[in-house]
């Protein structure tokens, strides 16, 4: 601890040059190799983007930020193997996370705060906007939220009289084929946010957005609830791994 009762830890700029891997924590020296390779992921980065890069290499320059001092390589490479691409790591639910050899709480901080930079990216181009004219950006912030999960989680999206997305909540999160809907305590909750008018989405960790026959029932037990007090329900979306399904599109609603 360093004088005034403030903690001395070593800070790691994201790229500041070969500065960066000249010693780790502690003054432990990185290898060579190791080093030089860093740069170059570094230098193609900045140079082509993420884009020019497999996912192993993207999530390399995540993890050297938790790692400093060692290879992050076997690292990175058993996360994909464990959970199957980029989206699904950053996804991957701590408890899972932490199973895998090599990753510990500074891994996941960093893992973690990825994630919630992608959804909060996403999650800015549809708050407080006409839904009809951003149908495109709802639908890749519930993908961008939902479909790596491993289990079922529920959201409402709440829209004003205008259409306008005015709030976006999760109402519950279940296991991996079944999430619990209240259908009193949704449309109570829209009453008191002066809501108008709802949407449901939900996803389905099997990546396939086919309704089941209880899907259907609840988005009708939802629609019935919500009518007897005013509020319509504009739709319900299913979110698969690489494709949705809406309701209303389909000929549900």
């Amino acid at each position: 601890m360093a004088e005034h009762g403030e903690f001395s830890e070593p800070f790691f700029p994201l790229f500041e040059g070969q500065e960066l891997f000249i010693t780790g924590s502690r003054g432990t020296r990185v290898p060579s190799d190791i080093k030089e390779h860093r740069l170059r992921l570094q230098r193609r980065f900045l140079d082509s983007g993420a884009q020019s890069m497999p996912d192993n290499e993207v999530l390399e320059l995540i993890l050297i930020r938790a790692i400093p001092n060692c290879d992050v390589k076997p690292v990175s490479h058993r996360l994909l193997q464990e959970f199957g691409d980029f989206a699904r790591v950053l996804a991957a639910p701590r408890d899972r996370l932490m199973a895998v050899r090599g990753v510990g709480d500074a891994v996941i901080l960093e893992l973690k705060l990825v994630e919630a930079a992608t959804h909060r990216m996403a999650r800015s181009k549809v708050m407080q906007k006409p839904v009809i004219s951003s149908w495109d950006a709802v639908l890749n912030y519930c993908h961008t939220a939902m479909s790596h999960l491993e289990t079922e989680q529920f959201r409402v999206l709440y829209l004003d009289r205008k259409n306008v997305l005015i709030a976006d909540e999760e109402q519950a999160r279940g296991t991996v084929d079944h999430v619990p809907v209240y259908p009193r305590e949704i449309v109570k909750r829209a009453l008191a946010m002066n809501a108008s008018s709802l949407i449901l989405v939900h996803n389905h960790p099997s990546g396939d957005p086919t309704p089941s026959d209880a899907d259907i029932a609840m988005t009708i037990r939802v629609q019935e609830a919500a009518e007897v007090l005013g509020l319509s329900l504009h739709d319900h979306i299913i979110i698969g791994k690489s494709s949705e399904l809406s309701f209303r599109s389909a000929g549900y609603l």
